[in-house]
């Protein structure tokens, strides 16, 4: 890592229109480039591209999944995007560049491999995952030194957050923080989604906008309190809405066909012809 007192400095911007060369100096040069000359870029945050990085990562598990060469690359790369992008931004704030965080992940695979790089030899699968988790102990240890505790639900993993609300509740429950059944989950969200309910009631758009922060929090709690039922159920929240997803899809896509051999398009369409075609297609579901 680079001493404290030397500054980081971005990338220098690419001249004139590049080539692409396979380079990673060279693709650090192209997103200054970016950076210094696309309205878009130029606007973004490290808080504004969150939501790109979750969507690119789930991308790219589709793209595995369907093992198209060209999309695995193309979704690789947008992934690489995002960790480019975020090393530029933090170079501009003078905090640490790209090549810190190559040399921030060799140094984590090097340490929590020593049966490889090191005399240490682990016999099997289960003395590696012995190990890494006394790695990982140190490397706690080394956060609470440097002022950052590890709670007890720190330990919920990273993802949608839904399984980040399945997770923790989890987590919680091992700890004592639970009801016993689902009964007193349905109660706290028949009690969320009223609270909701009383939060937009006989408000305008304007009236909900003012107070956009507050219903967010009321939706947030009804979305929490809907998970613990779906885990309290022994089922998985984030693959019961994919479910749900997918089938909406499917049903839009339903209506959507409809309409093409009646030589119509959605936009031609209205909402109780539409709606009509929905009813019809959940009869197609319930008959193939």
């Amino acid at each position: 890592m680079k001493p404290l007192e030397q500054t980081t400095l971005p990338p220098t911007p690419v001249q004139g229109t590049p080539d692409a060369t396979g380079q990673i100096d060279d693709l650090l040069a192209l997103m200054a480039r970016l950076r210094a000359d696309c309205p878009w870029d130029k606007k973004q945050t490290n808080h504004s591209l969150i939501p790109y990085a979750i969507e690119e990562a789930y991308e790219l598990g589709e793209a595995v999944q369907s093992d198209d060469d060209e999309d695995i690359k193309g979704e690789l790369g947008d992934v690489l995007l995002q960790v480019v992008f975020h090393c530029q931004l933090y170079a501009e704030q003078g905090r640490f560049d790209m090549s810190d965080v190559i040399t921030t992940l060799q140094q984590k695979l090097i340490r929590r491999h020593p049966h490889v790089f090191e005399a240490e030899s682990l016999k099997d699968e289960a003395a590696v995952k012995a190990r890494w988790d006394e790695i990982k102990a140190l490397e706690n240890a080394e956060r609470e030194r440097r002022g950052k505790p590890r709670r007890r639900l720190d330990a919920t993993k990273a993802g949608s957050a839904l399984m980040q609300a399945q997770d923790v509740q989890k987590q919680a429950s091992k700890l004592g923080f639970d009801w016993e059944g689902v009964a007193g989950a349905f109660e706290k969200l028949e009690e969320e989604v009223k609270e909701l309910k009383a939060e937009v009631r006989d408000k305008s758009k304007a009236e909900i906008k003012a107070n956009i922060s507050d219903i967010e929090k009321e939706l947030g709690d009804c979305m929490f309190a809907l998970v613990n039922v779906a885990r309290k159920l022994s089922l998985d929240a984030e693959a019961a809405t994919l479910t749900c997803v997918h089938k909406f899809k499917s049903r839009f896509g339903y209506i959507e066909a409809q309409l093409a051999q009646l030589g119509k398009s959605l936009e031609d369409s209205d909402i109780e012809e539409m709606d009509a075609l929905w009813e019809a297609a959940k009869r197609h579901e319930r008959s193939s």
